[in-house]
């Protein structure tokens, strides 16, 4: 028996499948192993039905960038996922294509732990999504966002996300403008040209990109939107993981959906700038479509923007050349070559919205960047 299973308390199994919990399989999901405040992620079947368990926790041992916090506003508060399921949140954006899976049950166990028990969605993961699927949901958060207002009153909320999660992820800063580290094979054959001096600036301006993202309008945000948090169901999409939620700039959470596809190699890099068009054009249609009549170019400053949030990963590749590379959940590996000539593509075109970004902000009112225009 699965060591999940003997921890697993038989009334949860019972209440949520019908069957003890020695009769049910645990088959382990990938997830982020080093987050703090995710003890496991398993399908259980038995009764000839399935779900999926969660089991959030504030005691696991992990690095500093992700610890658990009890800080409810907090950007890895531990308990915030639950809190977002029992209070109805995560279906606020429902009418709108958009929802989260059924919440079957959330137990709060013996040893201080929580377990969420939710439905088991079989739509098909965004990671093999078409381009056009992409698009598609960018005009559903973009209805969402532009109908559901930002002030819901919740503690538990997460406020300043962007910049508390850049704040621990340190790794290799001092590589950032380092000549040797620029010189490693992988980093010298497969990032683009300009792309160190591009990132250079973007960390010299990153304080004033934060200003500049807290400053726009207020959207109820996932903040953790990317692909492999998102399944079809039908034309909707169910979308996981709330464990973030709360405070976000207008266009934020576009903003770290496009990039991530291609970080994690579910998009090419080669498309993403034909699908960040389509799927802003989208995300806007989405928002007038739902009532939203704010200056347009406020959320494009949103979306461009929020390049900030990868300000830390340049360093950290320069740091990790020479290790193996290792794909989401740490489960399998991935070609180096490809991983570096991927996210190098990506970061140039996070360093063109940047640019954008810098060129955008004084004409809505903003101070220039500090290494200007």
């Amino acid at each position: 028996m699965p060591e999940v299973a003997v921890a697993v308390a038989d009334a949860e199994v019972r209440e949520v499948l019908g069957v003890p919990a020695g009769r049910a399989v645990f088959e382990p999901l990938t997830h982020n192993p080093w987050n703090g405040v995710t003890a496991g992620v398993w399908r259980v079947t038995g009764g000839g039905r399935s779900a999926v368990l969660k089991v959030l926790t504030r005691t696991k041992e992990t690095s500093v960038a992700w610890a658990a916090s009890n800080d409810p506003s907090h950007w890895n508060f531990w308990r915030r996922e639950a809190y977002v399921y029992r209070s109805g949140l995560a279906q606020v954006w429902q009418r709108h294509g958009f929802r989260a899976p059924r919440l079957l049950a959330c137990v709060d166990r013996p040893d201080g732990d929580v377990a969420l028990w939710l439905e088991d969605v079989s739509g098909a993961p965004a990671t093999a999504w078409p381009l056009d699927r992409h698009v598609e949901h960018a005009h559903r958060l973009g209805a969402a966002q532009g109908a559901v207002a930002a002030g819901e009153d919740h503690p538990w909320l997460s406020q300043n996300f962007l910049r508390d999660y850049t704040a621990d992820r340190t790794t290799g800063q001092d590589l950032l403008d380092d000549d040797e580290a620029w010189r490693h094979p992988l980093v010298r054959e497969h990032f683009p040209a300009g792309l160190r001096a591009d990132m250079v600036r973007l960390h010299h301006d990153r304080e004033w990109f934060l200003t500049v993202m807290e400053s726009l309008p207020r959207a109820f945000s996932h903040l953790d939107q990317w692909p492999a948090n998102v399944r079809s169901d039908g034309r909707d999409s169910v979308l996981f993981d709330w464990a973030f939620t709360g405070d976000g700039a207008l266009g934020e959470d576009l903003g770290n959906y496009l990039p991530d596809s291609a970080f994690d190699l579910f998009v090419p890099a080669a498309d993403l700038p034909g699908l960040a068009k389509a799927a802003y054009d989208a995300y806007v249609h989405g928002l007038r479509h739902s009532g939203w009549h704010g200056d347009e170019r406020l959320v494009r400053l949103g979306v461009c923007a929020s390049a900030v949030k990868y300000d830390w990963l340049t360093a950290l590749m320069l740091a990790r050349a020479d290790d193996e590379q290792t794909d989401y959940g740490g489960a399998g590996t991935v070609p180096a070559a490809l991983r570096y000539r991927e996210r190098g593509l990506t970061l140039a075109f996070l360093a063109d919205w940047a640019a954008e970004a810098r060129l955008l902000a004084p004409l809505l009112g903003f101070p220039e960047a500090p290494s200007g225009r």
